[in-house]
C-alpha cells in the first residue's frame, strides 16, 4: 500500500491527489479504467474536504494494489474530523441540487465501496477489479512511490 497525506488545497493549487494515483497506476499496470479511478478518488477527497477534515487538519489518500484473484485496486481516503460514517444507502439529490452525487458516483464506477470509523475520523473506501497484467519491470524513470 502507499499513501500521500493531503492538505485542503490552496486558491490556485494543482491538487497533488490525481497526479499520486495516475502515477501510481501507471507504475503498476494494473488494467483499471484509469478515468474512473482518478474521479472517484476526486470524489472522495472533495467529500472528505467537505465532511470529514477539521480546519487546519489534512486528510490521507492511500492507494492498494493487490495482485490475488485477478488484481483488484483499492483506494482508501482516511479523514480525522467527527463527520458521519456514509452508509450505501443515499437518496438521490433533486435536479437542481448543487451537491449529494459523489458518492452516486463512486457507487456506480466502481465494483464496491462502503466506509468505516476511525479514530479520530473514517474511512471511505473503494475497489476496482483489475487485469492480472502487472508491472513486469523498471522502465527508465517510472516513478516508484514509497
Amino acid at each position: 500500500m502507499t499513501g500521500v497525506p493531503l492538505r485542503a488545497a490552496t486558491p490556485g493549487a494543482r491538487p497533488p491527489r490525481r497526479s499520486f494515483a495516475r502515477e501510481a497506476l501507471v507504475d503498476w499496470a494494473c488494467g483499471v479504467d484509469v478515468d474512473d479511478v482518478l474521479l472517484c478518488v476526486s470524489e472522495l477527497a472533495i467529500n472528505a474536504l467537505v465532511h470529514g477534515v477539521p480546519p487546519g487538519r489534512g486528510f490521507r489518500l492511500h492507494l492498494c494494489w493487490e495482485r490475488g484473484g485477478g488484481g483488484r485496486l483499492r483506494v482508501e481516503m482516511h479523514d480525522s474530523g467527527d463527520g458521519e460514517v456514509p452508509t450505501g444507502r443515499h437518496s438521490e439529490p433533486g435536479p437542481d441540487a448543487e451537491g449529494g452525487r459523489g458518492l452516486l458516483l463512486v457507487s456506480a464506477l466502481a465494483d464496491a465501496w462502503g466506509a468505516v470509523e476511525r479514530s479520530p475520523g473514517k474511512v471511505v473506501w473503494c475497489e476496482f477489479a483489475a487485469s492480472a497484467r502487472m508491472f513486469a519491470g523498471t522502465e527508465p524513470g517510472a516513478h516508484h512511490l514509497p
